[in-house]
């Protein structure tokens, strides 16, 4: 990369900068701006007439021939305060141009003259750190900005070059010192940038301080409520944290707040809180979300909406559940899970429906189609349906794990039918 020679009095403030940024002290800083004095000076009466109408050009955006005849002027030039001026034109014209080198050229020529006014020099310097940048000549930039830096006092020392060493910092993945920068830069603004929080919560990423990236988006989602981004990084960031009461509290806020949309963020909502065992909220943000569109309606999201209304205690929400779930089955499982809970209330005749849903379907192990048969049977006796019952127990008596239970079955039901008559 290419190297700029600094010369002069300026080899001194350069070294005087080297002894401030490794004490951080404030006096030297100071010094650094009061040890450079230049002699006031003014261009002639036609260098100046002529400046004035090649900026006509600039602002008529007739940039070559403004080049062209600054570099005509150049060669007339009577002295170095002229020269520097005319270079620092063409750095302008060069920089608007995005010729980036060139303009850097022409701003270094301008400044090692080191005759211009403080104001003109120091934003000169300043212009070249913002070059190299855009060059992402990340370490030349810096190495120009901490001139500047320690070169003007503290009170013009402006948000802007802070954000501007962050982010150089950032591009060296030198997270720390760049953490240090913007954290200035926030302090020194009433109304901090959203993009300058966003660098500091990322450069916490990137060093994996979480508590730190925590604080940072605890202030995102105060100054930026509606960005729902933030809402979900700061409820994964708890996660992280294992602080998972506070992750469902901002997750179930930005719900209520209509701020998720896809479906891994309501599934997300609805894990967290079975989790923290709460089947009731967890139960109830699967079904209406599968209703609304938001949760895909199959096998696995019923499934998981029945488990968390049965964990809940609300009987009928998870049988509808599962019979929803069910719908979606290619095989019996589900109709035998429901089943199940059925038989367990007795609710014989929807469990006989149930049993045959899931025998009808299919795709049962060998011993859940054995029980079925068997449970069928129980049913289909209590309900005094005997044909049906001695059809069940009969094939019940086919599988190993049910055929003994099915054949007391059998006699049970020959006794209940004699009673009957």
């Amino acid at each position: 990369m290419k190297q700029y020679r600094i010369f002069n009095k300026r080899n001194l403030l350069i070294a005087s900068c080297v002894l401030f940024l490794t004490a951080g002290s404030n006096v030297l800083a100071q010094s650094c701006n009061k040890d450079r004095k230049v002699q006031a000076r003014a261009l002639s009466e036609a260098s100046y007439k002529k400046l004035n109408d090649i900026y006509e050009d600039i602002g008529n955006e007739l940039y070559d021939s403004a080049y062209a005849d600054l570099t005509k002027l150049l060669d007339r030039a009577g002295d170095d305060y002229e020269r520097a001026i005319i270079h620092q034109a063409m750095g302008h014209v060069s920089a608007t141009q995005e010729k980036v080198d060139q303009a850097m050229t022409h701003f270094r020529t301008a400044l090692d003259f080191d005759v211009l006014p403080n104001n003109t020099q120091f934003q000169l310097l300043y212009q070249v750190a913002q070059l190299h940048m855009i060059a992402e000549n990340y370490e030349e930039g810096l190495v120009t900005l901490d001139e500047w830096f320690c070169v003007t006092p503290e009170e013009q020392h402006t948000t802007a070059a802070y954000v501007l060493k962050a982010n150089a910092h950032a591009q060296l993945k030198q997270y720390r010192e760049g953490l240090a920068a913007i954290e200035v830069a926030i302090s020194k603004d009433d109304n901090p940038q959203e993009s300058w929080y966003q660098l500091k919560l990322a450069m916490h990423f990137e060093l994996e301080e979480y508590e730190n990236a925590g604080d940072t988006l605890e202030v995102m989602v105060t100054r930026w409520p509606d960005k729902k981004q933030y809402w979900n990084q700061l409820s994964s960031v708890y996660l992280k944290l294992k602080r998972d009461n506070q992750a469902l509290s901002v997750l179930a806020l930005a719900e209520r707040r209509g701020m998720l949309e896809t479906e891994s963020e309501f599934l997300q909502l609805a894990n967290l809180y079975q989790y923290l065992d709460i089947p009731y909220k967890a139960a109830d943000t699967m079904q209406k979300n599968i209703t609304a569109g938001n949760i895909e309606a199959s096998r696995k999201s019923w499934e998981q909406a029945a488990n968390a209304w049965y964990q809940a205690q609300e009987l009928e929400k998870a049988l509808n559940a599962y019979n929803q779930a069910g719908q979606y089955s290619d095989d019996g499982k589900l109709h035998l899970r429901r089943a199940y809970i059925l038989v367990d209330y007795e609710r014989w005749d929807e469990a006989s429906g149930a049993l045959n849903a899931a025998l009808e379907k299919g795709g049962l192990k060998k011993r859940d189609e054995g029980n079925a048969y068997l449970l069928l049977g129980m049913a289909q006796m209590r309900l005094k349906s005997y044909d049906a019952a001695q059809k069940a127990f009969t094939e019940a008596r086919r599988y190993d794990n049910s055929r003994r239970a099915a054949g007391e079955w059998l006699g049970q039901l020959e006794d209940e039918k004699s009673r009957a008559g």
